[in-house]
């Protein structure tokens, strides 16, 4: 869970401000929230924002193309007829790789409906939602950065010494080190000092 604390932190401070704008401007919030998640499912990046919103709106192209053939065309089916043909357009454009992301298309096709044919008004809102997911990803990378940044050891007072497993015996050490009289010998020149003799 901790590997995801920046995006969320991100996305969920940018989504709440997103909704309370779109509200008071009168955009549509939901769409938005589409070409957001087809960001991430696109892989997220530069990559993510370009596949994403250009599969979105050819999409849109797509459902304007249906919308516009039902109104000029009249016969039994002519919607299915509309829809297919569009379904086929939408996959068969993923051969070019600026357009290979083919839910992308689908959802913006989706979108374009769910919002009455409102064309213009789901540009935009799709527009936004992408460069939303955008910055959710640059500002939830550089929290995420913060969140797991190393623990660094302090230097020693000797970066070139070297570090040996506890316990370990270094000569170098033990000839530096002055050695300290044992508890027998400090017995034996203490008598000695008071018999007045040497030991």
């Amino acid at each position: 869970m901790r590997l995801y604390i920046g995006v969320g932190i991100s996305v969920g401070v940018l989504a709440g401000i997103w909704t309370q704008v779109s509200v008071e401007l009168g955009l549509i919030t939901w769409v938005a929230f589409v070409a957001w998640a087809c960001f991430f499912a696109a892989g997220g990046g530069r990559a993510g924002f370009s596949k994403g919103l250009a599969a979105n709106l050819s999409g849109v192209i797509y459902g304007w193309l249906v919308a516009l053939l039902t109104s000029g065309v009249q016969f039994p089916g002519v919607l299915a007829v509309g829809v297919a043909f569009a379904a086929l357009a939408m996959c068969l454009q993923a051969g070019w790789a600026p357009l290979s992301f083919i839910p992308g298309a689908f959802a913006g096709t989706a979108v374009f409906f769910g919002t009455q044919l409102s064309f213009w008004p789901t540009i935009i809102a799709l527009i936004i939602g992408a460069c939303l997911g955008w910055l959710s990803a640059v500002i939830g990378g550089r929290i995420q950065a913060v969140v797991t940044k190393p623990i660094v050891a302090p230097p020693t007072d000797d970066p070139h010494r070297s570090v040996r497993p506890a316990g370990e015996h270094n000569p170098s050490e033990t000839a530096d080190r002055v050695p300290y009289p044992s508890p027998k010998d400090q017995d034996s020149a203490r008598n000695s000092y008071l018999s007045g003799r040497p030991s």
